[in-house]
C-alpha cells in the first residue's frame, strides 16, 4: 500500500469536510458549508504557518491533519496546534495517523516551531506513543480534554 501525503487541494474540500463533520461534529450544529468555508482560509493561506495535508491511497482520500494557528475557543493561548487528525474508516489501523502526525511535526519543525500542542482525550495513548506529552487535563463544554506537546524537531 503506497500512502501519498501531500497539501490539500480545492477539490479536495468537500470529502475533507465530510470526513471532518463525521468524525468530529456529527450532533452539532457545525455544518458542511462551514466547515469547508474554514477549510478554504487554509487554502489561502500563503505564510506556510497553517496548512491542511491528506493522505491519499490509490487516488482515495485516505485522512487528514492540519496545522493550525489558533485551536478551540478558550482555556490556552497556545500556538501553533495540530488539530483535526482523522481517518477514514477503510484505511485505519494502516499507520496512516502516525504518517500524517509526522508530517505535520515536520512541516511545524521547518518552520521553526519548538513546541507543537494538541487537544484529545480518546486518543491521548496513541499521541503518548508518538512522544507527545500530557500537559494538563481541563473539561471544555463539559467535557474532559488532555493538552498535549511536543517539540517536532525531536
Amino acid at each position: 500500500m503506497t500512502v501519498v501525503i501531500e497539501p490539500m487541494n480545492d477539490q479536495d474540500v468537500e470529502s475533507v469536510a465530510r470526513l471532518r463533520l463525521a468524525a468530529f461534529f456529527e450532533g452539532t450544529d457545525r455544518s458542511l458549508g462551514e466547515d469547508m468555508a474554514g477549510l478554504r482560509e487554509l487554502l489561502i493561506a500563503d505564510d506556510g504557518s497553517e496548512v491542511s495535508l491528506v493522505a491519499r491511497v490509490g487516488g482515495a482520500l485516505a485522512g487528514t491533519v492540519l496545522l493550525v494557528r489558533s485551536e478551540l475557543d478558550g482555556p490556552h493561548d497556545l500556538t501553533p496546534w495540530l488539530a483535526g487528525l482523522v481517518v477514514a474508516r477503510d484505511f485505519r489501523l494502516k499507520g496512516i495517523g502516525t504518517m500524517l502526525v509526522r508530517a505535520v511535526e515536520a512541516h511545524a519543525a521547518a518552520m521553526g516551531v519548538q513546541t507543537l500542542h494538541l487537544y484529545t482525550w480518546e486518543a491521548q495513548g496513541f499521541y503518548a506513543a508518538l512522544g507527545w506529552r500530557g500537559i494538563e487535563r481541563f473539561q471544555q463544554d463539559g467535557e474532559p480534554m488532555m493538552l498535549m506537546a511536543r517539540d517536532p524537531r525531536l
